[in-house]
């Protein structure tokens, strides 16, 4: 019997994980008719079909499901393996695949130029996706870390949080909210609010505040960025409730004013995340500690001033 080479799991992996031949052709820099053919070499070999199509979807087979276990199993083994060889070479040559969150980009990627200072050989990836893509990523075992903001139970994950995360709630300037000195909790309710999609941590957490206190905000709109949200309270949209760490340039050149709310700010932390069952590879686990430090190197700097 042939035996299926990496290259095919490789291919299958991601169309398995598009569910799309010509988006994982795309992704790997193919023609759609050789990520097709590699398909069907697999199938030939295994002698069953890895995927079916319903009108213009692709669904995994049951051996479509099983194939996909195996690959990611050995893609994981070949990252460890790699991590290993790299552990040999010194961490200044080798790669680092990292997520963040959105909001905690702008945290991210300064650290990230830190870190590139310290180790400039060090080759890094950098997604920024909404947490529900990260969350699919890690689970797929595609990242070595990743940083966000609300880990989820149930999965095998292991957290670290490094910094703390307040939500403040914006204005335009020239907003009758921002002359007030005090809001209180349902005047700010009463209000018209601009939010994250669905499954974003910041409108969780937007979510679970004014539920506990039994109220429940109005959405004007749904947009899928900060700087969307940001752009849209500036044009007089609604109000806005984001993390304080990505206001500081639109604060400076006041475009924006942080509302004075009782109960305010909604504090939230950020996490490292990986999962348990994976081991950190040197250049991981060197990014890991570097972020631990640096944040514990902020705090102290904090205490002084």
């Amino acid at each position: 019997m042939r035996r299926l080479t990496l290259r095919q799991f490789r291919v299958f992996e991601a169309v398995a994980r598009h569910l799309s031949f010509s988006r994982a052709a795309e992704e790997l820099h193919l023609s759609q008719p050789a990520v097709s053919m590699q398909i069907k070499g697999i199938e030939t070999i295994l002698g069953l079909p890895l995927t079916e199509q319903l009108g213009k979807k692709i669904f995994l087979t049951e051996a479509g499901r099983e194939v996909l276990h195996a690959s990611r199993a050995i893609t994981a083994r070949l990252d460890d393996l790699q991590a290993n060889l790299a552990q040999l070479q010194g961490i200044d040559s080798g790669r680092l695949n990292l997520a963040v969150t959105s909001t905690v980009n702008a945290v991210a990627t300064g650290i990230l130029v830190r870190f590139r200072g310290r180790h400039p050989g060090v080759s890094i990836h950098l997604g920024v996706s909404n947490r529900e893509s990260v969350l699919e990523q890690l689970a797929a075992t595609r990242l070595d870390l990743a940083n966000m903001g609300q880990v989820p139970d149930g999965l095998e994950l292991e957290a670290t949080r490094f910094m703390d995360n307040p939500l403040v709630a914006i204005a335009p300037p020239d907003h009758p909210l921002v002359r007030k000195k005090s809001i209180s909790i349902e005047d700010l309710a009463a209000e018209s609010f601009l939010v994250r999609e669905a499954g974003s941590g910041t409108r969780g957490a937007m979510e679970r505040f004014f539920a506990a206190r039994g109220l429940e905000i109005q959405s004007s709109m749904e947009m899928s960025s900060n700087e969307a949200i940001k752009q849209a309270v500036q044009a007089g949209l609604g109000l806005g409730i984001l993390s304080m760490q990505t206001l500081e340039m639109e604060l400076a050149l006041k475009r924006l004013a942080i509302l004075k709310v009782e109960g305010f700010p909604i504090m939230r932390h950020w996490y490292i995340v990986h999962r348990a069952d994976k081991r950190l590879s040197p250049v991981a686990l060197a990014f890991k500690n570097f972020l631990l430090d640096e944040a514990t190197t902020a705090l102290s700097l904090q205490a002084q001033s």
